[in-house]
């Protein structure tokens, strides 16, 4: 019995014992030595210096702020010189399908001309077996020349003496004979003017596609100098963001010296304040509301411009070939002879701008030429803020467009951008942008 008395007041104290801690407050620990106090004069120094770096940095990003609207100047530039070529390519198309024409036209010309010569040569004929058979007859009327050109009164008789003894056949003959030769001459007239024409036409559209392609490798020349020169101030810029990150980092370990030098100072009269601080912002956190989603809003839902949006939308991530797509989808693009062909574009198969809308808008029956400044004219143009989901969106450098887009409502838009990338929709871009939009629907 005493033993088991005695643990019950080992325990009941131990108990006792316990409170009584959990009530008294901890005692508070030492404070360590004092960490090192940088000087003033150490601190300015090293502000001075990441000041200076950042100067510098913010110089180098206005250059390059520049150096990159200026590359996107050349990219619009070289973007306009290839739509050149484009435009030209086609123009150089159409006139060699008149060429082609003309030449079958003049093939038929020919044809109708040797038939016309065939009909000279029977008349001939018929006139020389007349001519034989009056001399025979011991009736002299006179020769085929006298007929054709009288020079004298003695030819004009001997022409009377022809006509009064042809019989009426015979004068078919004769009539069918300058009939025949009046259609040669004018056949091979037009024949003549015609080719003349096509090859004039297609002479001009072959000149005009070499200036395009000379205009497209200069443009793209300036665009890669500029490129260069972004590179350089991008690669000096990153130098000086490191020093600016080092200089920095100097000055963040010099200020957080000296705060913590501050901080002890006030250790011993902040101790409790501090434990007290550390508890409450130990404490989890509650959880934060969740914010409302974004609202979304959606093109209009009309059957044509839904069709058109949905068939630009479902090429989404087709890659960019330059003179690629068609009203069926995607086809192998063509060499454009600079950046395109560095790209391989003329080995993929995807669209280019114009492609792509030619391709959306063939959905609904809409046939459109694969040439972006033809395609501006092709509707109703309406203000830019008016533009609404289905409209065409252009883009232009000294008033000749290279760039044409789909705008599918809610400031977002379907395009085709440049070679190397794909088929995807962005926000509209201001920069460039001509103020009217193209409605076909």
């Amino acid at each position: 019995m005493r033993k088991r008395r005695g643990s019950r007041v080992f325990m009941v104290a131990t108990s006792l014992s316990l409170v009584i801690c959990m009530a008294v407050p901890p005692t508070a620990v030492a404070v360590p030595p004092p960490p090192p106090n940088p000087s003033d004069s150490e601190l300015s120094a090293g502000r001075t210096e990441a000041k200076a770096k950042a100067g510098k940095v913010g110089e180098l990003t206005n250059q390059l702020a520049r150096a990159e609207a200026r590359l996107m100047e050349l990219q619009a530039e070289v973007e306009a010189k290839m739509e050149d070529a484009n435009k030209a390519l086609v123009d150089l198309e159409t006139a060699e399908d008149l060429a082609a024409k003309a030449k079958a036209d003049a093939e038929a010309a020919k044809r109708e001309s040797d038939n016309a010569s065939q009909s000279i040569e029977n008349a001939r004929k018929q006139l020389d077996e007349f001519a034989a058979g009056s001399y025979k007859q011991g009736t002299t009327v006179g020769s085929m020349s006298a007929y054709m050109g009288a020079k004298s009164p003695e030819d004009l008789l001997a022409r009377a003496q022809l006509l009064n003894a042809v019989s009426g056949s015979e004068l078919d003959a004769l009539e069918s004979m300058e009939r025949a030769r009046t259609v040669k001459a004018n056949k091979d007239s037009l024949a003549r003017a015609a080719l003349d024409e096509a090859t004039k036409r297609q002479a001009e559209a072959e000149q005009a596609k070499r200036n395009a392609d000379a205009a497209t490798a200069s443009a793209q020349q300036a665009q890669r100098d500029q490129a260069g020169k972004s590179k350089e101030l991008e690669a000096a810029r990153a130098d000086y963001e490191r020093q600016l990150d080092e200089a920095q980092a100097k000055v963040g370990g010099l200020e957080n010296q000296r705060k913590r030098y501050q901080d002890w100072l006030a250790a011993k009269q902040r101790e409790d304040a501090a434990n007290a601080a550390a508890a409450q912002a130990s404490a989890p956190a509650g959880p934060r509301p969740a914010g409302p989603r974004p609202a979304v809003n959606r093109p209009p839902t009309g059957n044509a411009v839904r069709i058109v949006i949905d068939r630009a939308l479902s090429q989404l991530g087709v890659q960019y070939a330059w003179g690629g797509g068609n009203g069926s989808g995607p086809t192998r693009g063509i060499r454009d002879g600079g950046v395109a062909d560095s790209f391989g574009d003329y080995n993929k198969v995807g669209f280019d701008c114009s492609g792509l809308m030619i391709y959306a808008f063939a959905g609904v029956g809409i046939r459109l030429p694969h040439y972006s400044g033809y395609q501006a004219a092709a509707g109703r143009r309406v203000p830019l803020n008016q533009m609404a989901p289905g409209d065409m969106l252009f883009w232009a450098t000294r008033g000749r467009i290279h760039h044409v887009a789909m705008y599918i409502g809610n400031g977002q838009m379907v395009e085709a951008p440049y070679s190397g990338s794909r088929v995807r929709i962005a926000p509209v871009r201001y920069g460039g942008i001509v103020p009217y939009a193209t409605r076909l629907l």
